[in-house]
């Protein structure tokens, strides 16, 4: 299916495989690995729960200059309530008569992002273009010409708030922002040369935190995992992953774990995949992705009955800083959840941008209305190092 809008023309893919090698060569994308084709069939192919779409705009010469990532999910719109504050609920009867909240039916959303992370990993841009423009094209071929049917909402996520100049360009197209939980960001001291350079940067509180917990978690044996055994440890790495997804308030999709073998086969050294073992059984994994000069961590388990006496997760943040310190990244994305333990190990907040546009004008209309009653949940912003200001 093609697009056309002044100069541009948009083609639509069913299948990163129908993306030509001239393409990707024509965007210079793969560097970010969120836009290499390696990862994005692996979760094209093990996620069938999702429709997956990609979008390429070409100039008037036929070279492609921008990409979007698309996938398009059935979601119960009840999972947003909890992020709504108490005034909602006088709106939710008015809001199921415009058929805004159905009351057992599932709506079909379209998110142009990356359900499974946080961050700005839907759409690329090349340099040197007129990026204002080219984001209303994009988005105009994904509102008006998608391949899926009966779509009702359209999502654009995540923005930083240096790409707010390009991306509000959206509001001209009947989008309407809000924020989202911010993404927890730790910046490495470039000076931190070891876990312990790290340790010794912090006060005195939070490096006692840390150590109690490194000892607490010393029992845990941890191990690296790779393409040959991640296999057999699956079944118990997706109930781990369903332990700790169910006590999420909100998730868009549910990730197939079946994943983590084609993300490590594609991507080698630069997926993480770490397990954790207590006498023999596994209790706990970690996952993140290098992407240039940062790690972003990915989904964890967690055996909560064992959690608090071996002090998993927080040895799990201590060992997404120490791999971040041994390859000299610059940069741990934490994502969205678990705010405040996260801020006590020295991530800050940085705010994301969402756009969002039901496809009837009068629902449309009253999304604005409704944006007003979402709540993004209060967290002490804890400061454990002695310096003000790192090093970057």
């Amino acid at each position: 299916m093609t697009f056309y809008k002044k100069n541009n023309s948009a083609i639509f893919y069913s299948s990163v495989n129908e993306i030509t090698q001239e393409i990707w060569t024509e965007l210079q994308c793969n560097s970010n690995v969120y836009f290499h084709p390696d990862y994005l069939i692996s979760l094209e192919k093990n996620n069938p729960q999702i429709t997956f779409s990609y979008l390429v705009l070409f100039n008037k010469e036929n070279h492609a200059i921008a990409f979007a990532s698309i996938q398009i999910i059935l979601f119960p719109l009840e999972q947003i309530e909890s992020s709504l504050n108490k005034n909602f609920h006088r709106l939710k009867c008015f809001g199921r008569q415009l058929g805004l909240f159905p009351k057992l039916k599932p709506i079909k959303l379209l998110v142009c992002g990356n359900v499974f992370v946080s961050g700005e990993h839907g759409i690329f841009i090349k340099e040197n273009q007129n990026k204002q423009e080219v984001i209303k094209d994009l988005i105009k071929a994904v509102s008006s010409q998608s391949p899926a049917k009966d779509i009702s909402i359209y999502l654009i996520k995540d923005f930083i708030k240096d790409s707010l100049v390009v991306s509000n360009e959206l509001h001209d197209l009947n989008y309407y922002s809000f924020n989202v939980e911010p993404n927890m960001a730790l910046y490495l001291d470039a000076n931190w040369k070891s876990l312990g350079d790290y340790l010794r940067a912090m006060k005195t509180k939070f490096r006692i935190k840390a150590n109690r917990a490194l000892k607490l978690s010393t029992p845990l044996v941890v191990k690296e995992s790779t393409v040959e055994n991640i296999q057999k440890m699956l079944p118990e790495i997706a109930q781990l992953y369903k332990t700790v997804s169910d006590k999420a308030e909100f998730n868009l999709g549910k990730f197939n774990v079946e994943t983590y073998l084609s993300l490590k086969r594609n991507l080698g050294d630069n997926y993480v995949l770490k397990t954790y073992w207590y006498h023999d059984k596994i209790v706990g994994f970690m996952s993140g992705i290098i992407n240039t000069d940062s790690l972003d961590a990915h989904f964890v388990g967690i055996d909560y009955s064992l959690n608090k006496e071996l002090a998993i997760y927080q040895r799990m943040l201590y060992d997404y800083v120490q791999i971040a310190i041994d390859k000299e990244l610059k940069v741990i994305n934490f994502g969205r959840t678990a705010s405040e333990i996260k801020t006590s190990i020295g991530a800050i907040p940085e705010d994301l941008t969402c756009y969002i546009r039901h496809k009837k004008t009068l629902t449309n209309k009253f999304i604005k209305h409704f944006l007003s009653y979402i709540e993004t949940k209060p967290f002490k912003q804890q400061k454990p190092f002695k310096s003000k200001t790192l090093t970057h």
